[in-house]
């Protein structure tokens, strides 16, 4: 269906483009290079016949893929996001195609001896026989959400070459940004008029998600006295000392290194400090939501029991939700996971439904109005230089893409 060396050409196309983002600037998009993808996606949808393609002053791209069929079906999307990572660099990405592949280890790098083995990342073994895309163990890859982009735009070309298949209107949106926290902060939902979405941004072959962590960010500050250390007792207060009785207060137990599945954590992500002041940076994260509530009180009640223990107010805390569960909003119309799973199953695919144990475009989207479940792009060991994608694993999520098309088109 889909021509494997046409699909793996668009693929690189995208990955060689820096589209990096930056959690530090707050402008909209974060960096300018990622406007160099969205001008290079205007061009192409253009030349494959897409309509009403609009590219925003805040770097989204909207099109559509009109209906070709005289009655009424619900108008869907697919979205997926352009940039990449700032954990790991994206620049100067140098894809290496991996034929054939046999289970051995893959050389990614020979001269840093940068090996991906099967013997670490075990997933590699179910792609035997495949083809494998690769970084060359420098920069990550940036299948996520390149291998996305790839598979919708894929998709619709195929439709528009092939109008004997018979579909409804079709949405898609490619949004900036995403890593970042901010890919659907300005999206425009009413704009986008579709009655649900996809994102296609999810990692190995038959993923299919509706549930992510409720998340919230906490900036700790830890306030100190800094006096000279020959004359300082009784009087210097090291906010360095007292933010490592901090971090010891938390349950050692419920960190991202010892929980999975549907366990929640307190993630110490960054500490930044001297003896005057000491910032500690957590993100808390968990799928039951009054579990989450009541990991934001613990950490509070922690902060007041230092203040109490100080007699006075060392340590302050700013807490600031980011994201939901999804589920609330998709378990109403659950019937767009059910068309998702049929439609895998029906190609061959063995639906793999579990809760994303991270975040989403599509949880606030959800929140907005856009019921937005996750389906697999395809990629493994996203944001580093282990990052690859099976290609064939592309095409079947671009088949899949093709599936609900054709599916809804025969809803009433």
């Amino acid at each position: 269906m889909i021509e494997k060396k046409h699909i793996t050409n668009r693929f690189i196309k995208y990955v060689t483009i820096d589209t990096e983002s930056d959690p530090n600037n707050p402008a909209f998009p974060s960096t300018e290079k990622q406007w160099n993808l969205a001008k290079i996606l205007v061009e192409e949808l253009k030349q494959i016949g897409m309509k009403e393609i609009d590219l925003d002053k805040n770097c989204y791209i909207m099109a559509t893929l009109p209906s070709n069929i005289e009655y009424q079906v619900p108008t869907i999307g697919f979205i997926a996001h352009m940039d990449t990572s700032p954990d790991f660099t994206g620049a100067n990405v140098k894809p290496q195609i991996i034929e054939n592949y046999q289970g051995n280890d893959i050389v990614l790098n020979k001269e840093k001896n940068i090996i991906l083995s099967p013997d670490y990342f075990d997933d590699l073994l179910q792609y035997k026989g495949q083809t494998i895309i690769t970084t060359d163990g420098t920069t990550l890859l940036g299948a996520d959400d390149k291998a996305g982009i790839t598979e919708i735009i894929s998709a619709m070309e195929y439709l528009i070459q092939h109008p004997e298949i018979k579909h409804g209107k079709i949405r898609i949106c490619f949004t900036p940004d995403e890593e970042v926290g901010k890919g659907a902060h300005l999206f425009d939902v009413s704009k986008f008029g579709a009655e649900w979405a996809y994102t296609m941004d999810g990692s190995q072959i038959g993923e299919l998600e509706y549930e992510n962590f409720n998340a919230a960010g906490a900036k700790i500050t830890i306030t100190g006295k800094i006096v000279h250390p020959g004359y300082a007792k009784g009087k210097m207060i090291n906010s360095l000392l007292i933010a490592n009785e901090f971090i010891a207060a938390l349950p050692s137990d419920e960190v991202p290194e010892k929980t999975e599945g549907y366990e929640g954590f307190f993630h110490l992500h960054d500490v930044n400090g001297n003896v005057e002041e000491t910032i500690l940076e957590y993100i808390i994260r968990d799928h039951d939501f009054d579990l989450f509530e009541k990991r934001k009180k613990i950490i509070k009640k922690i902060v007041t029991d230092f203040n109490e223990k100080y007699h006075q107010e060392v340590v302050t805390i700013k807490i600031i939700d980011q994201y939901f569960n999804m589920k609330e909003k998709i378990t109403p119309v659950m019937h767009i996971v059910e068309i998702a799973e049929e439609v895998m199953k029906n190609i061959g695919i063995t639906p793999l439904i579990k809760a994303i144990r991270g975040g989403t475009d599509g949880s606030q989207l959800s929140y907005k109005g856009l019921p937005c479940p996750n389906i697999f792009a395809g990629g493994h060991n996203f944001h580093g230089r282990f990052e690859y994608v099976p290609v064939e694993s592309m095409i079947k999520a671009t088949e899949v893409i093709i599936g609900i098309v054709q599916k809804v088109s025969k809803r009433s």
